[in-house]
C-alpha cells in the first residue's frame, strides 16, 4: 500500500525534524513489520491546531502578532501530554515531531498518555516579564478548548518554565470558574506542583548513567561528562552527575562554553548563571571553548541537552564521546546515528533518556487530580524505578534484535501504540 498520508500530508508539518521523526518511525515500522493501516495513521498527528494572537507591548503604543501552535499526535492512549516552547524559530513541523517522539516516549515508560507539543514563535529573552505574562495568557485563551485535564496537559520546555505553567493554570482556572491544579504540569508547587519537576528530566537521565556506562564499558568512578546546555535539562544533568561522583569537564549555553579537565563546580557555575542569565564569561577555573568544541572534547561521556539537530554526519565521526546520553529532543540525525553505531558509540535515546520529565509530570498530574500530594524521596525513588526497568526493558528488546538502543525503544513504543490502536479499533 501507498502512504497516501505520507505524500499528500507531509508538507502540512514540513521540517526538517519531522522528516527526521518519521524516518525514525518508518525504518523502525519496517522492521517490526507493522501493519500498513496503522502506520499510516501513526505518521501524521490526529489534531494540530496553528493560532495567531495579538499582544500589547509595555509601552501600549504598540501591538506584536505571534503565531502559537499546539499538536496532538496520538489520542488513543488517554490524554495528551507535551512541552509548550517558546522559541523565534517554533514551527508547525517542529511541533508535530516533538509531539510524535512524545507519543513514543510516553508508550515506552508506560505512561497512560498521548504525546502533545506546543509553541510560540517568539524570542522570550526579548519579551519584558508583563509581555510573557500577556503572551501566555492571550496563548492560553486561543487553545483553551484543546487542553484540560483530562484533554491535553502542556508542560514547560525551551523557553518557559514554572511561572508560564502558573499563568496558565490561572488562566484556564479562570475560564472554567475554579481552580484546575491538574490542567498543567512544571507549575510552582505553591499551585500544586511537584517539589522534583524542575530537576526531574535531567536527573532522570543521569540515573541511567552506571547502567550505560557499563554497556559502553565504562568505570562510573570519576567518569568524565561534557554537557550541551544548560537550561534545566543541563544544569541538573550536570549537578546529578557531579553528585553521584561523575567528573563534569566541560558545559556550555547559547553565549558558549567552558572546558576543565580537572573538573567544573557545578553549583559555582549555576550561581553564576542564575546572576547573569548565560556562562558568558564564566571560566570556572578552566578555558572558554565554543559550542562545537563541547561535542569534540575527551570526555567519555557527552550529554547533549539544549536543541535539536546538532549531533550530525559533519561532526560525529570526530566525537570522543564512548557514551551519548540524549537529555535534549532529537539531538542526533539519523546520518549521524549510522555514524555512531558504526564506530560502537552506545547512544541512550532521547525517547528513554529525557523521560524523566514527562514521568514526574505524570506523577504531579495524579497528585493533583487526587489532591495528595508525595515526599522528594517517594518522587525520586519512584522515577529512578520506572527509569530503570524501562532501560532493563529496551535492552532486552536490543539483545533479541540485535539492535541500537534507539531502535530498541522506538520497537517498544510503537509496539505499544499500535497494540492500542488496533484493540479500540475504528469508529464507526
Amino acid at each position: 500500500m501507498s502512504h497516501s498520508i505520507l505524500r499528500g500530508g507531509l508538507r502540512e508539518w514540513e521540517s526538517p525534524l519531522y522528516q527526521e521523526a518519521v524516518g525514525q518511525f518508518d525504518r523502525v515500522a519496517d522492521l517490526i513489520g507493522l501493519d500498513e493501516n496503522v502506520a499510516e495513521r501513526l505518521r501524521v498527528p490526529q489534531r494540530s491546531i496553528m493560532v495567531t494572537f495579538p499582544y500589547r507591548h509595555d509601552d501600549y503604543d504598540e501591538v506584536g502578532s505571534l503565531f502559537g501552535y499546539r499538536v496532538q499526535h496520538l489520542l488513543s492512549m488517554g490524554p495528551t501530554k507535551g512541552g509548550i516552547r517558546y522559541a523565534p524559530d517554533v514551527n508547525l513541523g517542529e511541533v508535530a515531531a516533538l509531539a510524535m517522539l512524545m507519543t513514543w516516549k510516553c508508550a515506552i515508560v508506560g505512561l497512560p498518555f498521548g504525546g502533545a507539543k506546543g509553541g510560540v514563535r517568539v524570542d522570550p529573552t526579548a519579551l519584558s516579564r508583563s509581555e510573557l505574562q500577556r503572551v501566555t495568557r492571550r496563548y492560553t485563551t486561543e487553545i483553551i478548548n484543546f487542553i484540560g485535564p483530562n484533554k491535553d496537559i502542556p508542560a514547560p520546555d525551551m523557553g518557559t518554565d514554572e511561572q508560564v505553567m502558573g499563568w496558565i493554570m490561572d488562566t484556564y482556572s479562570q475560564q472554567v470558574g475554579y481552580s484546575v491544579p491538574a490542567v498543567v504540569t512544571g507549575k510552582p508547587p505553591a499551585l500544586g506542583g511537584s517539589v522534583a519537576r524542575r530537576e526531574a528530566t535531567g536527573r532522570g537521565l543521569v540515573s541511567l548513567l552506571p547502567v550505560a556506562a557499563l554497556q559502553a564499558g565504562l568505570a562510573t568512578d570519576g567518569i568524565t561528562v561534557a554537557i550541551h546546555g544548560f537550561g534545566n535539562v543541563g544544569r541538573y544533568a550536570a549537578l546529578a552527575a557531579q553528585q553521584g561522583g561523575a567528573k563534569v569537564v566541560a558545559i556550555s549555553d547559547v553565549s558558549g562554553g567552558v572546558f576543565n579537565g580537572k573538573g567544573i563546580d557545578v553549583a559555582d557555575a549555576m550561581a553564576w548563571v542564575d546572576r547573569n542569565r548565560s556562562l558568558e564569561g564564566y571560566t570556572g577555573g578552566g578555558d572558554r571553548i565554543s559550542n562545537e568544541e563541547v561535542f569534540l572534547t575527551d570526555a567519555e561521556v557527552l550529554m547533549p541537552c539544549a536543541i535539536g539537530g546538532v549531533i550530525t554526519d559533519a561532526n560525529a565521526g570526530d566525537i570522543n564521546a564512548r557514551l551519548i546520553m540524549e537529555g535534549a529532543n532529537g539531538p542526533t540525525t539519523l546520518a549521524a546515528d549510522r555514524i555512531l553505531n558504526d564506530r560502537g558509540v552506545v547512544v541512550v535515546p532521547d525517547v528513554l533518556g529525557n523521560a524523566g520529565g514527562v514521568t514526574v509530570s505524570y506523577f504531579e498530574w495524579v497528585q493533583d487530580l487526587q489532591n495528595y500530594f508525595w515526599s522528594e524521596t517517594e518522587i525520586v525513588g519512584r522515577l529512578r524505578e520506572i527509569m530503570s526497568r524501562a532501560f532493563d526493558e529496551v535492552m532486552s528488546i536490543a539483545v533479541v534484535h540485535k539492535t541500537d538502543l534507539r531502535t530498541a525503544a522506538l520497537i517498544k513504543g510503537i509496539r505499544r501504540v499500535a497494540d492500542a490502536k488496533l484493540a479500540r479499533g475504528i469508529f464507526p
